[in-house]
C-alpha cells in the first residue's frame, strides 16, 4: 500500500473520533480545485516521499488507546488493489476505518463493504453526475458515481456525502439537482471553496470576486435540507 503522509492527529476528519489520516497517492480524478495536488500528480520519482506500510502500522500500534479510529484519504484510496488487504489489517488492530472517496470504483467499495472492512464513508461529489467530464476529468462515466451512492446510501454504514461549492462546477440549480440524487441520505455537507494551493491553479485567477460566501453555502443548505435528512454547511 503505498502511503504519501500522515496527519497524526485530527479531531475533525472522523466524526466524533480523535483520528490520524493517511493519505494515498494517486488520483483519477482533476478536480481543479484540489488542495493536495502532489498527492494527484506526483513529482519525483522511485520511493520519496512514500512511508512504508509496516512504519505505518508500527505508528498505528504505538498510537492504541489514543486514536480513536483511522480515515484512509487521499489521492483516491480505491486506486490501489491492496486497500482490502490494507483495511483489513488496520480493523485486526481495533480501529474502526473511515474512507474517503470520489466514488468511481464502486466494486471495491461494495467489496469492502460485506467484508466489514469501513465503519464510514464519506463520498465527495464534485458536480452533478453528468458535468464531470466537463470540469473534472474528459471520459468520466457518471454510472459509476450513481452507483456508488445508492450502494452507499444502503450499506447499513455511517456515512456522509459532501460538496466543495466552486463556481462554475456548482449552482443552485446544481445543488437542487445533486441533493435530489441522494434524496433522503442522512447527512449532505457543503464546503467553501478556499483559495490557496490547487492542481489547477489558472482556473480560478481573477475569479475570487466569484467565490461563493457563507451565506451563499447557507442558502444551498436550506435547499438541499428539503431532500436530506440533514444539510450543514463546514467552513
Amino acid at each position: 500500500m503505498i502511503v504519501a503522509g500522515i496527519q497524526k492527529s485530527s479531531l475533525i476528519d472522523y466524526p466524533g473520533l480523535v483520528s490520524c489520516v493517511l493519505f494515498t497517492r494517486g488520483c483519477n480524478f482533476r478536480c481543479p480545485y484540489c488542495h493536495n495536488p502532489s498527492l494527484v500528480i506526483p513529482s519525483g520519482k522511485g520511493k520519496r516521499g512514500q512511508i512504508a506500510e509496516e512504519e505505518v502500522m508500527a505508528f498505528l500500534h504505538r498510537r492504541k488507546g489514543l486514536l480513536g479510529g483511522v480515515v484512509i484519504s487521499g489521492g483516491e484510496p480505491t486506486l490501489h488493489g491492496d486497500l482490502v488487504r490494507f483495511c483489513r489489517r488496520i480493523k485486526e488492530m481495533g480501529y474502526p476505518v473511515k474512507l474517503d472517496t470520489n466514488g468511481s470504483r464502486p466494486k471495491l467499495l461494495a467489496g469492502l463493504i460485506e467484508k466489514s472492512l469501513v465503519d464510514y464513508i464519506a463520498m465527495d461529489i464534485k458536480t452533478l453526475p453528468e458535468n464531470y467530464p466537463v470540469y473534472i476529468k474528459k471520459g468520466v462515466d457518471p454510472q459509476p458515481l450513481l452507483d456508488s451512492m445508492r450502494l452507499i446510501m444502503t450499506s447499513g454504514k455511517p456515512y456522509e456525502f459532501r460538496t466543495t461549492c466552486a463556481k462554475p462546477m456548482i449552482t443552485t440549480t446544481g445543488v437542487l439537482k445533486i441533493a435530489r440524487l441522494i434524496e433522503n441520505a442522512r447527512l449532505y455537507v457543503l464546503q467553501p471553496f478556499v483559495p490557496g494551493e490547487t492542481l489547477q491553479p489558472d482556473f480560478f485567477d481573477g475569479k475570487r470576486k466569484n467565490l461563493y460566501q457563507e451565506e451563499d453555502l447557507n442558502r444551498f443548505c436550506v435547499i438541499a435540507e428539503n431532500w436530506v435528512e440533514k444539510c450543514y454547511v463546514r467552513i
